[in-house]
């Protein structure tokens, strides 16, 4: 089974790239399914169909899907949360807000990627499409299993062992214990986080899955693409395309649109370099609105004309940062660079290398702005360079 995710900034065409990217799919014999994790829902929109929490076919081969936070949260946490609400309420703590205290950080957004984890076990489709949220919603999805397992390892650790103390007292005193979890509850939160776990595994598994970066030519949306790709390669995600959305056609000659065709133009060979070797997908701005099955038809035929869209489109990474003893390291693979051919340029959260007449503009992480390049050396046709704190 093949997962593909789509994000980027709002507004870029996410959702539409998503759809056309499924009816494809569909087309070329697949089984397969998209998936809305946007809470702004607009794939059902896109699709002209009504579809809800639970797939609905809607075409050949086809099943569209807008998960629903609180259905899914109720689904796969609504047993835990009860037994946890109660607890804190018997140490007296108003329904209310026990009711939000016992809601796991990102546990809405989770609820997501319960269901990929759902529809990959069973194996009843070829290919799943996840239309994803804004770029920074979907970076904390994705570093959802970290974030949680250190919530699970402190409060729930502290939880489970006031269930320990509480019940013997309330059998002492006569009271109920209905409230309080069995130990045999805790085994589901642990499956929970574990299901986590191995979504996390999934979905950098490049074999498996693959993100996809769309943007418009435009500097303000690259820019913020540049930083999503640097912490999807913090994170392990592996990307294989990026999506060149709503580029205006040469058949487009009206000179009202010549400046903006030639910012367009700049931008575009921006992107070139701001990501090397990664592929690029190219589909144009139409006459009218993207919107049902006839239109997106068209936008996976501009998409996908040389491609099959469930393949993946690169094995590699144009770059990824390492956290080690002594600080971060950031590896770029220069393949036919020389020693003699680079040069590094250093701002505060950006990075430019030239190599010979090219150039390559890379996006730093929040956590290496304020840290010195201590190293830089060119090994077996990668470019190494370490980042530490500055000694003095």
């Amino acid at each position: 089974m093949r997962v593909i995710v789509h994000t980027g900034k709002g507004g870029v065409g996410k959702t539409s790239v998503s759809a056309a990217t499924a009816l494809r799919c569909a087309q070329r014999g697949l089984k397969t399914i998209v998936l809305s994790t946007d809470t702004a829902h607009s794939l059902g929109d896109s699709l002209q169909v009504e579809i809800g929490p639970e797939p609905v076919e809607i075409y050949p081969n086809l099943w569209a899907q807008e998960v629903d936070a609180r259905y899914s949260m109720d689904k796969y946490w609504g047993r835990i949360q009860k037994y946890m609400a109660a607890l804190f309420t018997r140490q007296g703590v108003q329904d209310i807000v026990a009711e939000e205290v016992t809601i796991l950080p990102g546990l809405e957004e989770g609820a997501h990627l319960l269901w990929i984890n759902q529809y990959v076990q069973q194996g009843n489709y070829d290919v799943l499409i996840v239309d994803a949220a804004p770029t920074a919603e979907t970076l904390r999805l994705l570093s959802l299993p970290d974030v949680t397992r250190w919530w699970f390892d402190r409060v729930l650790t502290l939880t489970r062992g006031a269930a320990r103390i509480l019940r013997p007292i309330g059998r002492v005193l006569g009271r109920g214990e209905t409230n309080i979890p069995e130990p045999d509850a805790w085994d589901d939160v642990e499956n929970l986080f574990a299901t986590l776990d191995k979504v996390r595994q999934l979905l950098t598994n490049p074999s498996i899955a693959s993100i996809r970066l769309v943007v418009n030519p435009e500097r303000m949306v690259i820019k913020e693409t540049q930083r999503t790709y640097t912490y999807l390669n913090l994170y392990g995600y592996a990307t294989d395309a990026i999506i060149c959305n709503r580029i205006i056609p040469d058949e487009v000659t009206d000179p009202y649109f010549a400046p903006w065709k030639a910012s367009q133009a700049g931008n575009i060979a921006f992107i070139q370099e701001a990501f090397g070797e990664l592929p690029m997908l190219k589909a144009p701005l139409f006459g009218g609105e993207v919107g049902g099955l006839d239109s997106l038809r068209r936008l996976g035929d501009a998409l996908y004309a040389h491609h099959d869209p469930a393949t993946q489109l690169f094995n590699g990474k144009t770059h990824r940062i390492e956290q080690g003893a002594d600080g971060y390291q950031l590896l770029v693979p220069l393949p036919f660079a020389s020693k003699q051919d680079l040069d590094i340029y250093r701002s505060r959260d950006e990075l430019t290398l030239r190599v010979g007449p090219y150039r390559r503009n890379i996006v730093l992480p929040h956590s290496l702005w304020d840290l010195e390049i201590a190293d830089a050396r060119f090994e077996e046709s990668t470019l190494h360079i370490q980042f530490a704190k500055n000694p003095a």
